[in-house]
C-alpha cells in the first residue's frame, strides 16, 4: 500500500527551495565562474593559443592568478542574495503546478502534468532571474578582464538603468526563458522520476536514503542543463555584448557563432556545466528534502 503522500504545500516548498539554493552556490559557485569565463573568452587569432585550454586549465589559472579558491568563490554575494528568494520561487512555481494540477490533494501526477509544473516554475523564477543573471555575467567577465566598470551588484544596477531604463536590466528576458522554461520541466520530471524508479516495492518516495537523493538531483541537473545549455551559450553572449552589438536579438548572436565557431559552440563550457551540475544540484535538492522533512515535522498541518 502507498503511504497517503503529504499534501502539498507551495508554502513550505517556497522555504525548502531556497534552503536548496543556498547548498546549491556553495557546490556549485566555483564551476559556475570558470562556465562563464570559457564561455565568454575572445576568440584567439591566427597562431594565438586560447586563453584557456579547457576546464581544468581554466580552473588551475583562477587558482593561480587569483589567490587560490577565493578566486573560484568571485561574485558569491550576489548569487546567493539572488539564489535563495530564486530557488525559493522556483520550488514554489513547482508545488503551485502541482496543486493547480489536483482534482483532490491525494491526485498523484502524471509525468506530463509534472513537466508542466516545472515549466511554471520556469516562468516564475525567470521574472526574478533575468537581471539577476545579466549582472552575474557582466561581474565575472570584468573581473577576468580586469577593466572595472562596476563597483558591485547594485552599482552594476544602477548603471544599467541609467543607460537604458528597465529595459537594460531585463536585456536577454527571451533567452532566459528559451532557456529555463523547458528546462525547468526536464528538471523537475526527472527528479520526480528517478525518486519513483529508485523507490523500492512498496516504500514512499519520501523515505529514500541519502545516496538515492543525491544521485536523483544530481541526474535531475545534467537532464536540466543537458536541455538549457545552447540557450545559455546564447544568453551569456548576448548579455555580456556591448550595446547595439545585436540588433535583431537572439537571432544574430546564433547567426554570428553558427558562422564563427560551429555548431559544436553551442555546448561551449559543456565539461564545467555538467561537472558542476552533478554535485550543486545533488547539494540542492538533498537541502530541499531535510528542510522539507523539517518543515513537515515541525508544522505538520500548514
Amino acid at each position: 500500500i502507498m503511504s497517503k503522500q503529504q499534501a502539498i504545500s507551495p508554502g513550505k516548498n517556497f522555504f525548502a527551495g531556497g534552503f536548496g539554493g543556498v547548498c546549491l552556490v556553495f557546490a556549485g559557485h566555483p564551476l559556475d565562474t570558470i562556465k562563464v569565463r570559457i564561455q565568454t573568452m575572445a576568440v584567439p587569432g591566427p597562431g594565438e593559443t586560447p586563453l584557456y585550454r579547457g576546464t581544468f586549465d581554466c580552473f588551475k589559472q583562477t587558482l593561480g592568478k587569483e589567490v587560490g579558491i577565493q578566486g573560484l568563490y568571485k561574485g558569491m554575494a550576489a548569487p546567493i542574495i539572488g539564489v535563495t528568494p530564486m530557488f525559493a520561487v522556483c520550488f514554489f512555481g513547482f508545488g503551485l503546478g502541482k496543486k493547480l494540477q489536483q482534482k483532490t490533494p491525494d491526485d498523484v501526477l502524471t509525468y506530463r502534468q509534472l513537466f508542466a509544473a516545472g515549466m511554471l516554475s520556469g516562468v516564475f523564477t525567470t521574472a526574478i532571474m533575468a537581471p539577476g543573471e545579466r549582472i552575474k555575467c557582466l561581474l565575472q567577465i570584468q573581473a577576468a578582464t580586469g577593466e572595472v566598470k562596476y563597483a558591485g551588484p547594485m552599482d552594476c544596477v544602477k548603471q544599467l538603468y541609467k543607460e537604458s531604463g528597465i529595459k537594460g536590466i531585463y536585456r536577454g528576458t527571451a533567452l532566459t526563458l528559451m532557456r529555463d522554461v523547458p528546462a525547468s520541466g526536464m528538471y523537475f520530471m526527472t527528479y520526480e522520476w528517478l525518486k519513483h524508479l529508485l523507490t523500492p516495492e512498496g516504500k514512499s518516495p519520501n523515505e529514500l536514503s541519502v545516496p538515492s537523493v543525491l544521485f536523483a538531483g544530481g541526474m535531475a541537473g545534467i537532464f536540466n542543463w543537458a536541455v538549457a545549455i545552447p540557450a545559455d551559450v546564447l544568453k551569456s553572449r548576448f548579455q555580456t555584448a556591448p550595446e547595439g552589438k545585436y540588433p535583431n536579438g537572439f537571432r544574430d548572436v546564433l547567426r554570428e557563432l553558427l558562422r564563427e565557431e560551429g555548431m559544436a559552440s553551442l555546448y561551449k563550457g559543456f565539461t564545467a556545466v555538467m561537472l558542476r551540475a552533478f554535485p550543486a544540484n545533488a547539494a540542492c535538492f538533498l537541502g530541499f528534502e531535510v528542510a522539507m522533512k523539517f518543515l513537515n515535522w515541525a508544522a505538520p498541518s500548514l
